[in-house]
């Protein structure tokens, strides 16, 4: 009988350790230069966010908030007094009228300086120490999600340069605002040389602008972090539709109110010197405008008006920004409670007491379709139970046990929303009705000790 060698067996080498010849070459090059255009698309979507970055970085050093070296430290602060402080108080002794005391003019300006001037330093000093301690990506926490990056890396470069807009938006009318009050006011106050009173326009003007443009931008950078910060709520909210793993849930929570925590540290000394000293700039606004026995005029009162709008859009920036983001993170018990209300009754029975058998044992939240009960109401109550199978006790379990977890993530989330909070203050909305009618207060008080109507 003769041998029969066998044919050699297929090889069992990985067609990635092996060329491969003809068609399979193909689909491996037409592989390789689709993961090669997705790399590049990834490595240029980075390239664009650090470039963005940067260029916000610039910006920031450009104003004075880089302080991570002595030398830029020092230049910080001493450009700070030089052009905040010096310069407008020697223009202001310049720019003195003999002839206009009347109007009040260096009294007024000198407040208005030392309002503008406390508010730059509190914004220049809160957001450099942030910023020399964690660095512009950790503190605007764009790099936690080193995974998902490239899902959150567009939403990133949109609200960073939202936020650039949104400060040109704000700063430039107020710029204009203020020069052409400058303008008025030098034509009025009209000095011996017209050289001067340009110069004088020109400091103040950009004195002005700088101090004012450092309030704004530290501002607008705290309304970015929280805006940054409801892209991933936003994004957790889309995680109960797609998730149902409550302890993943849990922990991801426990994430994002930690990252909030943090925010809410950093910034919680900024936004209550912030508040405090612009209710005082307006309570003394208030207070000589309304006590001053000579004439109130666009000369000597203009400015009072051009700053308030100032503070008040900084203010209203960072009051937005937190009240946002605490709604957010406090909307999400909403959606849990809707989507555990939902799980619960499209798992359960008609009576609610367990849940509904199928052929997939292994399933712990079988659907409910109605359909699928085939009851004929024309029979008796007993008859019609024959139907319904009784659920075994480990399916009684399974769901028992699915439904405390969800439960309890349910009570957790109700007893810990999250938000931006100032020493235990949770800023939302009742909050700002607070805020409303201590203002209120204080503007009835003042109101009350200046304008007294004498009866005839």
């Amino acid at each position: 009988m003769a041998d029969h060698n066998p044919a050699p067996p297929p090889s069992l080498e990985s067609p990635f350790l092996v060329p491969p010849s003809g068609p399979q070459n193909n689909l491996n090059h037409d592989y390789q230069q689709q993961r090669q255009g997705v790399d590049r698309s990834w490595e240029e979507g980075d390239c664009q966010l650090d470039q963005t970055l940067q260029k916000l970085e610039t910006f920031l050093s450009f104003l004075g908030f880089n302080q991570s070296t002595v030398l830029g430290f020092v230049l910080s602060w001493t450009a700070f007094l030089l052009v905040g402080v010096v310069l407008p108080v020697i223009v202001v002794e310049l720019s003195d009228c003999s002839d206009c005391q009347e109007y009040q003019v260096k009294k007024f300006e000198l407040d208005i300086v030392a309002s503008q001037a406390s508010l730059a330093a509190v914004s220049l000093l809160c957001l450099s120490h942030n910023l020399r301690k964690f660095g512009l990506r950790k503190f605007l926490f764009v790099d936690r999600y080193s995974g998902q990056m490239s899902r959150f890396r567009d939403q990133y470069i949109t609200q960073i340069k939202g936020s650039v807009r949104l400060l040109v938006i704000w700063a430039l009318p107020c710029v204009l605002l203020k020069t052409a009050r400058e303008i008025v006011r030098i034509v009025y106050t009209y000095q011996e040389s017209w050289w001067l009173s340009v110069y004088i326009l020109l400091a103040m003007i950009i004195s002005w602008a700088y101090v004012s443009t450092i309030f704004l931008s530290a501002s607008i950078l705290f309304h970015l972090v929280c805006n940054l910060q409801v892209i991933h709520l936003d994004d957790y909210g889309k995680l109960l539709e797609r998730e149902s793993d409550v302890l993943l849930l849990i922990e991801e929570h426990i994430r994002l109110r930690y990252y909030l925590s943090k925010i809410s540290h950093r910034f919680r000394i900024f936004l209550l010197l912030q508040f405090f000293i612009v209710t005082a700039s307006q309570f003394v606004t208030l207070l000589q405008t309304t006590a001053c026995s000579g004439l109130i005029t666009l000369i000597n009162s203009g400015d009072f008006a051009v700053s308030a709008i100032v503070q008040v859009v900084g203010i209203i920036l960072c009051l937005h920004a937190a009240t946002k983001i605490s709604s957010r993170a406090q909307g999400i018990a909403v959606l849990a409670s809707r989507w555990h209300a939902l799980m619960t009754c499209g798992s359960s029975s008609t009576d609610g007491s367990a849940p509904r058998p199928q052929s997939n044992v292994g399933n712990s939240e079988p659907p409910c379709p109605l359909s699928s009960l085939h009851i004929d109401y024309s029979e008796s109550d007993l008859e019609s139970l024959e139907y319904i199978s009784i659920p075994t006790s480990s399916q009684l379990a399974s769901y028992m046990s699915t439904y405390h977890k969800r439960q309890a993530f349910v009570c957790y989330l109700q007893t810990n929303p999250g938000g931006i909070t100032i020493f235990g203050w949770m800023v939302d909305r009742a909050l700002l009705t607070t805020i409303f009618f201590i203002e209120l207060s204080l503007v009835t008080f003042v109101l009350g000790k200046t304008i007294v109507f004498s009866s005839s």
